[in-house]
């Protein structure tokens, strides 16, 4: 049964969000089609630009992307407290950039004068603006949406372009974040589409490697990193993404070298579970990723008996 959106997101558990979508028909609607020999590489890019540039709009962050040939990943933060600084002239002018204003607001915006009833309800409407402004299923629809229309017109055709609505998966734990990162980093070499990260295009991995400025949430770990930046340093989350894809190349018969990853020590992780987790990451988790306890407290916030992965939970 489908579960709505809004049980599957608990902000006080964790900020951190897998989400992925797929073709329609799983239909490869990115890359080469093999009836009409048309590359559609390039709405790959769409996907790519879209994802980087609502970051500038919303108050979420991307931590990891992979635009693949029939769908795509994305790692998401949601910075609550950020879309609560805002002021009000701050969440329309975001607003703005995605959707036309209400008669209401738009005059507010526009510093046009309004009666105290006005106001209050433009106080309301701007409160749920923010509310959407760090709310994920309306980021994935910025992208989805826009995508879609694209494609459609693009191909001279009406109907749907995406599978189903988006799935999504919380990352309960820093372990959970570093083994999804990963994960969808590593989605090409996988899918045996590329040999090396800096060759996986449309990837955050890539971006990362090739590009000293990106809009993708930085790394943490330094001198100058903020308390809300991901939890690892760059260098040694690249040195583990390309140790483990050269043991993926080998058919998983490679080995981590001991010395290499102490990041794998620091989550508790030995080389065998991190290889089988990344290989298994799509069959083992489902709505949530997360040590046994912090599943248990996952379920509880969502008022749920159990969770794939774990036996029933009393609660």
């Amino acid at each position: 049964m489908t579960v709505p959106r809004r049980s599957l997101i608990s902000l006080e558990d964790t900020p951190y969000y897998h989400c992925y979508v797929r073709c329609v028909r799983r239909a490869f609607l990115f890359g080469d089609d093999k009836y009409s020999g048309v590359n559609y590489d390039h709405r790959r890019e769409w996907i790519r630009e879209k994802i980087l540039s609502q970051t500038d709009v919303f108050a979420i962050d991307c931590c990891a992307y992979a635009v693949m040939s029939n769908h795509y990943h994305v790692v998401l933060f949601v910075d609550e407290q950020k879309a609560k600084d805002w002021d009000r002239r701050e969440v329309l002018r975001r607003w703005k950039q995605l959707y036309n204003l209400s008669y209401l607001t738009e005059k507010y915006f526009q510093k046009e004068s309004l009666t105290k009833a006005e106001l209050n309800a433009i106080y309301e409407q701007i409160e749920v603006y923010r509310e959407r402004l760090m709310d994920i299923s309306w980021y994935m629809r910025g992208i989805n949406e826009s995508v879609a229309r694209r494609s459609n017109a693009e191909d001279n055709c009406k109907g749907r372009f995406w599978d189903g609505r988006f799935k999504s998966q919380a990352l309960l734990d820093e372990q959970a974040l570093l083994t999804c990162m990963a994960y969808v980093d590593l989605n090409p070499i996988r899918a045996n589409m590329a040999k090396t990260p800096e060759t996986s295009d449309y990837t955050s991995i890539q971006e990362r490697i090739l590009k000293k400025q990106t809009k993708l949430k930085p790394f943490g770990a330094s001198q100058r990193s903020d308390e809300q930046d991901i939890p690892f340093a760059l260098d040694d989350y690249l040195s583990l993404v390309e140790t483990t894809g050269r043991a993926i190349i080998d058919d998983y018969k490679g080995y981590i070298p001991a010395e290499l990853p102490d990041i794998l020590q620091r989550m508790g992780l030995n080389n065998d579970t991190w290889l089988n987790q990344i290989k298994y990451f799509d069959k083992w988790y489902y709505k949530a990723i997360g040590t046994v306890d912090n599943l248990k407290k996952y379920c509880q916030s969502l008022k749920q008996k159990y969770i794939k992965g774990l036996p029933k939970i009393q609660l």
